[in-house]
Parts: C-alpha cells; structure tokens; sequence
C-alpha cells in the first residue's frame, strides 16, 4: 500500500526556483540600504526561552496567549520559537554587552513564527526584516529610522501605495493615566463590546482600540483621547519628529488610535499601510521602547526600532509589477555537450570560464541527449548564448540571433566571450 505524500505545515511556505530571485531581489536592496545608513547586521536564534517574550511582549498581548509556538525541551525548559525580533535582538544585544554606554544601530532579517490562520499576507512562518537603534533618545534617530524605511519604499517603487500612520503614546506614566481612563470609560459599555474587547477590559485595554467590530467602534468614537493624557515635554519631542518628517517632504496622517499590539512602546508609533494587500494592510511598523532593555536585565537604554513582513511587500511588487523583467535570468552562458567524448571536456572547458569570468552565470548541461534537446533546454534557460561541443568542434550560438553561428577553437572560446559579456 503506498504511503500518503508530507505535505508541508500549513501556513508554512516552501520558496520554489523561480520565486527565490524576487525574495534576492529585495534583499539586495535591503542590503545595500543598510550599508548607506552604516548599520550592522546582527542574527539571534529562532528559538528562545519563553520568559523572554512574556517579559517583553506582554502576557495579556494576542501573541503570547494565542499565537506563539511554545513547548518543553528534554529539560523541562519552555521554549517558544520567535514571533517576533525586538526581543530577541535586544537578549542578545545585552547578553554580549553591545549596550552599555553605547550607540548601537543593528538590522536583522529571519524567519519568525505565529500560530495564525493562515491567509494572503499572514503566514504561520513569516520573514521580517528589522531595524532596532539603541542609546539615542533624541527625536532625530526616530526620524532616521523613518526615513530608512521611506527610502527602500522609494528604491522598490512603492512609495505611492503606502501611507504613513503616526501617534504619541507619551510616558509609561501617561499611558498608564489613559489606561485607566478608557478602561473606566468602556466599563459603562461592557455588555456592548464584542467577547475579545471584554476580555482585554481587564487585560490590555489599548487593544480594544484596534477592534474591528462595528458596535465596538461606535462606542469608542466617544471614548477619552490619548493625546489629552500626553504630558508637554512628550508632545513637544512629537512635534520635533513630525518637523523633521515634513522638512524632508514625508508625508503623515496623525492616527490618535494607534497604538501597536506589543507592550513595550512609548513615545513615537508608527505604521505603513497599503491599501493593496485587503485585509493585511501593514507592511511595517514600529517606535519607541525605552524600557525594554531595562525591562530584561539592562540598564536604562533608549531604544527605538521598526520590522517589516518581506512577504507582504513581495506581494505588492509582484501585483503591481514592480520587479523587474531581468530578476529571475539566472544564466548567461548554456554549454551543451554532445556525445559520451565530450562530457569531461566540456566541463573541464566550463571551469576555465568561470575561473577567467567569474561573473558569468554558466550552466552545464550534464544529462547527455541529442544536440535539439539540449537546444531547448538552452532556450528554456533564458542564457544570451550557447556553446556545443559535438564531435570534435566547439560552435558558439547566438539564443537571440539564429544566424551568428560560429565555429571556436578553444584557445579562442574566453576572448570571444570576453568581447560578448565584458
């Protein structure tokens, strides 16, 4: 009886061939931003104690009670994989005291894991590119790290699809004066909230203002105002960003409703969302947390950072045709070898090239099969030309010309190359 295929774990995507240049293609860009802005790549674990993010994230956050993937080692240790970067960056930013009267600006980019339902722009293993800057606490590392984000919307194309959301969640004292207030003004209206928001009536009020629900939403249009809670020292660091941004022609919408879903923040949050993925409409988010490292085991440390879903903006170049035609051509050069005599010869041949070449894509065919088989696969390929060795002769072909045919020795087979690729 045969065995049933294993499949993978749903909401856990496999990249195929042909979708790996794109997931390239925007890493590349990231790469080479990060290097403009001189910050350092740093790369944690996926795996980590569980304390680490009920410490930071918060326990009554959606993410520690219903979406993180957490179990027992052999040790009886809990573990979690990671839903998210900040934590993780800042455990190990501390651990190796990368902190301590210091300036650090670090990036990251990795797979993360959330126990969702899985669907367009929300998978169960998703990738995040991140950027987290400690030790500043100056309005402008917060515009910097703003501008970054804009400046790889503008490198991919994307700026005009994407808004930008801006709120003040001021001091944890002033949050937790407004805490206190929306919590005792929703009390009056608890038998009217959906389940979820009476839940997170006694757990993690702000949440509520994220409801989707209809009637939740009508209740809070009255509801008290953040910013009324804001002490001035906070507004006026506010307005200082909201200056730089304008100087620098970035334009914002002021959203009194954002609030993020982690319990670290205060000061700054911000939000990019796009209006072309439905229901996922942020592709990036983040602000201030000045406590967090303090929170886990360090000193005082200012800190303010960002993370992007890489799937979510994939998915938005790839629907708005924003990759181009040439991400994806992977060869340059096919050599097909005809005939048993000529399968060491042409490898050896290839291995010449390369070294004379190195940045010429060649692609051994190595299969055998008759000289229009392996054409076809040299078209298939989208390589610029073809070289065959059959019999004893080497012809170089032209893919997009069928009339340059030529006939190489093979001391002349690098020139010639040489003079088509360099």
């Amino acid at each position: 009886m045969s065995k049933a295929k294993i499949q993978a774990i749903r909401g856990m995507n496999d990249v195929l061939p042909n979708q790996s240049p794109h997931w390239q293609y925007l890493e590349e860009h990231i790469r080479h931003l990060m290097a403009a802005y001189a910050y350092q790549e740093i790369r944690f674990p996926v795996l980590e104690q569980t304390q680490l993010f009920k410490r930071s994230i918060g326990d009554a956050t959606d993410i520690v009670e219903k979406e993180m993937y957490t179990f027992e080692d052999r040790n009886g240790d809990s573990l979690s994989l990671r839903p998210e970067g900040t934590a993780s960056c800042v455990r190990a930013a501390e651990q190796h005291g990368l902190l301590y009267n210091q300036i650090q600006k670090l990036w990251y980019m990795g797979p993360m894991y959330r126990h969702e339902r899985p669907q367009k722009g929300r998978y169960r293993q998703f990738y995040q590119f991140g950027v987290e800057a400690f030790g500043m606490s100056a309005s402008t590392i917060e515009s910097e790290v703003i501008l970054l984000s804009a400046a790889l919307w503008k490198n991919i194309g994307l700026c005009q699809f994407l808004t930008l959301e801006m709120n003040n969640l001021g001091t944890p004292d002033n949050r937790v004066a407004y805490t206190q207030a929306l919590r005792s003004y929703l009390l009056d209206f608890k038998n009217v909230l959906d389940e979820d928001s009476q839940r997170r009536l006694e757990t993690n009020v702000l949440r509520i203002l994220d409801s989707k629900n209809p009637e939740t939403q009508a209740v809070l249009k009255d509801a008290p105002v953040l910013e009324d809670y804001i002490d001035s020292d906070s507004h006026a660091e506010f307005e200082k960003l909201l200056s730089i941004l304008a100087e620098a022609g970035i334009q914002y919408n002021k959203n009194s409703r954002l609030v993020r879903g982690l319990d670290y923040y205060n000061g700054m949050v911000f939000e990019w969302t796009t209006e072309e993925l439905g229901a996922q409409a942020t592709v990036c988010a983040g602000g201030r947390y000045d406590g967090l490292v303090k929170q886990l085991g360090g000193g005082d440390t200012p800190a303010v950072g960002f993370a992007m879903g890489m799937e979510r903006i994939l998915l938005m170049l790839d629907e708005l045709g924003k990759i181009p035609d040439v991400v994806g051509q992977s060869v340059d050069l096919f050599i097909a070898l005809i005939g048993d005599e000529n399968q060491s010869k042409g490898l050896l041949l290839a291995e010449s090239i390369r070294q004379a070449i190195p940045t010429l894509r060649v692609l051994t065919h190595c299969g055998g099969g008759k000289y229009n088989s392996q054409l076809k696969k040299a078209y298939a390929s989208g390589a610029h030309c073809v070289l065959v060795l059959e019999a004893n002769e080497i012809k170089l072909k032209m893919l997009d010309d069928e009339a340059q045919n030529e006939t190489l020795s093979s001391h002349d087979v690098i020139s010639k190359l040489e003079n088509i690729f360099l």
